[in-house]
């Protein structure tokens, strides 16, 4: 007879401390929702100008039900479908091509996008020189960027640039910030404009939004106790890149951006006992899901939260597809 076969050796344990809130905001949902509801009150195709939000499940979901991702306008054909922006906005050209192509526009901006726009073009109209605080090719940038004339925006990415900018007039100049920034990176760009600059003018409440602020917020209780840290999003999210940032300076040895379960390193983890998980304003809580069990198939794991602040903020779908959904 053979030997009975050796048990198996007993997982290492893992406690993973998951921050909150994590994943989806009210303007991702939004987003995500107006090309499901236009692919349901209209049928296929949609088509949707740049990554609706910038996470690969997202648009590859999408994409099955009947989505069309396109980088310009100049891609889709005349056509009377629903033609989608992006949840990171626009410049004002897009929209007005739109126009011209008669194309049925439904702006999915998140809002809190929208008040920048809207405080830039206040400022401009009143005369002051722009200082825009946020990274050079990201989306949002250019539409923000996009709602004024060339010239009438100057971009600060960093506290170098922020010490050696020469405003034309420092009595007549404001400032504005891109939404997915480091909350701590931007504070201290902001304080030397307002150091060098005193008349600088700021939004009445700062442009980083809550589910940036209330993320990062979470990452910084969860990175100190823990040997490693996963952030779960896309290389292109800037919320997502920030919140791997956050934990590296908040004392996590190795924090990794991960899109998929199979993305994951694991020599990189090794015999850990503690790790942090979080998500991207971006990413779907199905893929942190997918992550813990994947860790559960190496470790026994207990899982406990770790929670920052409380979500309940809403926003409506665009007017046209509500009006839509009212006729129904």
């Amino acid at each position: 007879m053979t030997a009975p076969a050796a048990a198996s050796a007993p997982k290492p344990p893992l406690r993973i401390l998951l921050c909150s809130p994590r994943g989806f905001c009210a303007g991702v949902v939004r987003a995500i929702d107006s090309v499901e509801r236009a692919l349901a009150l209209y049928g296929p195709p949609v088509y949707v100008r740049h990554e609706i939000v910038h996470n690969k499940y997202v648009v590859e979901s999408l994409k099955a039900k009947g989505a069309i991702f396109v980088e310009e306008l100049d891609e889709i054909p005349d056509t009377e479908a629903p033609v989608v922006f992006s949840a990171h906005g626009v410049p004002k050209a897009v929209p007005e091509a739109a126009r011209t192509r008669n194309f049925f526009a439904l702006d999915a901006t998140c809002p809190l996008v929208t008040k920048v726009h809207r405080e830039a073009e206040i400022h401009y109209r009143r005369g002051r020189e722009i200082v825009l605080i946020g990274h050079s090719g990201h989306p949002e940038v250019i539409g923000t960027m996009g709602q004024l004339p060339e010239g009438a925006v100057t971009l600060v990415e960093t506290l170098a640039q922020a010490e050696q900018f020469v405003p034309r007039d420092p009595a007549q100049l404001a400032y504005v910030t891109q939404t997915t920034l480091s909350v701590d990176d931007t504070a201290e760009i902001v304080a030397c404009l307002k150091a060098r600059f005193p008349a600088i003018v700021g939004p009445h409440k700062e442009d980083i939004c809550y589910a940036t602020t209330n993320r990062q917020e979470a990452v910084k209780r969860v990175a100190p106790q823990v040997e490693a840290m996963i952030v779960v999003g896309a290389p292109n999210s800037s919320n997502s890149q920030r919140l791997r940032e956050v934990a590296e300076r908040a004392g996590c040895r190795h924090a990794a951006l991960v899109q998929r379960a199979d993305d994951i390193d694991w020599r990189a983890f090794g015999a850990i006992a503690s790790l942090g998980i979080t998500a991207g304003a971006s990413a779907p809580e199905v893929l942190v899901e997918e992550i813990i069990d994947a860790f559960a198939a190496r470790y026994a794991v207990q899982v406990e939260t770790v929670s920052a602040a409380d979500e309940d903020v809403f926003f409506p779908l665009p007017r046209a597809l509500r009006e839509r959904e009212a006729a129904e």
